[in-house]
């Protein structure tokens, strides 16, 4: 079974579903065009955000679905779920099928939602307590991977905020065992976390320094649980490429100031973004991929997704094998 090399840089696009929508364009056909094209352009993930009410779009695991039948090299992966919002057995079915359709290519990135009141408002309209979506993200991911480990097989599960009495799952996921689990969240409870559960990080720190403390906590975690290998370092970027650096600098803050109605000035304080040339990219990635960050995912501002996208695209192979050498440094 194919899987990302945690021995070199791969780069991953993260769909614009959110952006979409907030520029009020619902349809789902050129998106998901736009996923077949960063596929051609070779980039290695495909990535979609959630958000059925705080950050509204299309359900991304009904987008991979569609993804899934229309690409086939990329990986497809959720970044990131809010997975305490649903039904662990609902979702580790829907993750199952979708992973029978990319062929074992599903990678479930899953947080716990970002503390802002519309989040609370998310939990609220499903019914979950939002206090407790820490302990249910990390019960569900508990329970379907107990799931996927026995399709068929009776399972049961009994934890502070879910309960499985013999449940039986099938069709199994393509991939033996479930999809690969990414984790974000930054701070030391939630590192801890990935270095124990998790196949893969998925954090935005807004400088490298940070990122290597970060990396660090999550080694640590992960030796300490006696894990052979740590989990896969990614990064989530958010980005704005232009030969005018002052032409990507307003993108940006449109982009963001738009995205989550706060200044660029604060969000810039709390995520990793960048605004200038393609070329400026790969210095300000460096320090992150020395830090020990193996995964890219490029979340590209820009009000035309395509425009955006050829962009990055242009950008990839050189960003890719400079991002390598320094790797190797």
């Amino acid at each position: 079974m194919r899987i990302l090399n945690p021995d070199t840089i791969s780069i991953g696009y993260l769909l614009p579903t959110r952006d979409a929508v907030a520029q009020g364009q619902h349809a789902a056909t050129p998106l998901i065009a736009l996923g077949e094209r960063a596929e051609m352009l070779g980039f290695d993930v495909i990535w979609l955000g959630d958000g059925p009410l705080a950050r509204g779009r299309h359900d991304a695991l009904s987008m991979i679905a569609a993804l899934a039948a229309r690409t086939e090299r990329a990986f497809l992966g959720t970044g990131v779920l809010i997975a305490a919002l649903r039904s662990p057995l609902l979702l580790a079915q829907a993750a199952a099928t979708v992973d029978q359709i990319a062929q074992g290519r599903l990678l479930l990135g899953i947080g716990a939602g970002f503390p802002f009141p519309e989040t609370e408002r998310e939990f609220e309209a499903v019914g979950v307590p939002y206090a407790d979506r820490v302990g249910r993200m990390t019960e569900t991911i508990t329970a379907m991977r107990a799931l996927w480990a026995n399709p068929g097989e009776p399972v049961h599960y009994e934890g502070r905020h879910i309960t499985l009495d013999r449940v039986a799952l099938a069709p199994a996921p393509h991939r033996r065992g479930g999809p690969p689990i990414w984790l974000a969240g930054a701070g030391e409870a939630a590192e801890r976390r990935v270095g124990d559960i998790g196949e893969g990080w998925l954090p935005y720190p807004p400088t490298a320094e940070l990122y290597a403390q970060g990396w660090k906590r999550v080694r640590a975690a992960a030796v300490q649980e006696g894990r052979e290998r740590p989990p896969l370092a990614g990064l989530y970027a958010t980005v704005a490429l232009d030969a005018c650096t002052e032409t990507a600098q307003q993108r940006l803050r449109r982009h963001i100031e738009r995205y989550y109605r706060q200044p660029l000035e604060l969000i810039s304080m709390l995520q990793a973004t960048y605004a200038g040339t393609p070329e400026g990219l790969t210095a300000w990635l460096t320090p992150y991929v020395q830090a020990g960050a193996r995964h890219i995912v490029l979340r590209i501002s820009d009000e035309d997704s395509a425009r955006g996208l050829e962009i990055a695209g242009e950008a990839r192979a050189a960003l890719r094998r400079e991002l390598v050498d320094a790797a190797r440094a």
